[in-house]
């Protein structure tokens, strides 16, 4: 057994097993949807009131959320984790290619085929494009926050996950608005530069500053345990708002998915597809380099997963909580955990075959 392999094998005996809640998510995420959707339609006007909470065009709610749901996530980054980009190079390759050369180009693809022509005749004209925009925004940032779920499930090696979540943060800052500009530009829709840059300012960059700022914090009072106590205090913090988001998203958007339940499974087609077919091609990409498993698990699943708070955070921002690029956005939520535990049993039962066929590293 190789050194890394042993390490890996040691950090991934020392983490607790997923508790109740964490194992169960998907049928939380499940009751929390239709909880979402009975509240929008049962007080529509509360939720009226905190779609229209807005600051710059950026809603303060779902703000809030969102900094709840990555910054307890955000602090487990060691900056210094980027020193083993080089160790796990190969992995490292195949997920920043996949989802930074492949993943939003393939769904700006699929969204032409599917949404713009295949599908248009069942879709209200009037938002084809902003269906687009909104697949676009989905798929141009790779997922932060539910990383460290998905690879904690596969067993990941845990500083492949960290560096690679920290190196796609850093590239995430400067490459998501020139490649949603880009995208929506040849989709021929007007980008509001000053908003989709806000939006990156407060969805990325403020958090992680914050993050390390309270990491270093903690780390210069108290040392690891201090910040280790921390982490277990905050461990339900992501999870417990993810799910008020979709309560919020589901609630705000449930009177959309009561009227035409036709658009939301025609908008699934796409978002399933890039989804399996770059979890596929990242998971290819590692058994043809000889990656280990390990690191292949990881770099699969975050090749193919989406930021989603970001991308409706955006969506919403740019064109509205009743736009279609919104819609199309929170369809993403709504495929997400389901799709990927499926991407993850896929991972976990393919392990023989991949060892198979890997080629020595």
């Amino acid at each position: 057994m190789s050194q890394s392999t042993a390490a890996a094998a040691r950090a991934r005996a020392q983490k607790p097993r997923m508790n109740l809640f964490e194992r169960f998510l998907t049928l939380w995420v499940a009751l929390c949807i239709i909880a979402g959707i009975a509240l929008g339609q049962t007080v529509p006007g509360v939720f009226r009131i905190l779609g229209n909470a807005t600051v710059a065009q950026v809603n303060l709610p779902v703000a809030v959320l969102v900094w709840l749901m990555i910054v307890p996530m955000l602090l487990k980054i060691d900056p210094a984790a980027l020193r083993e980009v080089g160790r796990h190079w190969r992995g490292i390759a195949s997920t920043v290619g996949v989802n930074w050369l492949v993943k939003p180009f393939s769904m700006a693809l699929l969204a032409w085929i599917f949404i713009a022509h295949l599908f248009r005749p069942f879709l209200p004209a009037d938002q084809i494009s902003s269906y687009t925009a909104g697949l676009i925004l989905l798929a141009a940032a790779p997922c932060t926050a539910m990383v460290f779920v998905w690879s904690n499930l596969v067993d990941g090696e845990p500083h492949f996950t960290l560096s690679q979540v920290a190196l796609n943060d850093t590239i995430m800052v400067v490459a998501f608005a020139p490649i949603v500009g880009l995208l929506l530009g040849l989709s021929s829709i007007t980008v509001p530069w000053d908003t989709l840059i806000l939006s990156v300012v407060l969805y990325i960059v403020v958090p992680v500053i914050v993050a390390q700022a309270w990491r270093y914090g903690l780390l210069a009072s108290g040392g690891a345990a201090a910040l280790a106590r921390t982490l277990r205090a905050l461990a339900p913090v992501s999870l417990c708002a993810l799910l008020l988001t979709l309560v919020l998203l589901f609630g705000l958007q449930g009177e959309q998915i009561m009227r035409q339940p036709l658009v939301i499974a025609l908008l699934a087609v796409p978002i399933v597809i890039q989804v399996y077919f770059n979890a596929g091609l990242a998971y290819w990409l590692n058994r043809s380099l000889g990656v280990e498993w390990c690191v292949a698990g990881p770099s699969a699943l975050i090749g193919a997963s989406n930021f989603f708070e970001l991308a409706v955070a955006t969506a919403i921002a740019l064109f509205g909580f009743q736009s279609g690029a919104a819609l199309a956005t929170v369809v993403g939520v709504l495929v997400e955990v389901p799709v990927m535990l499926s991407v993850v049993h896929i991972v976990r039962r393919s392990r023989s075959w991949y060892e198979r066929g890997a080629k020595a590293g």
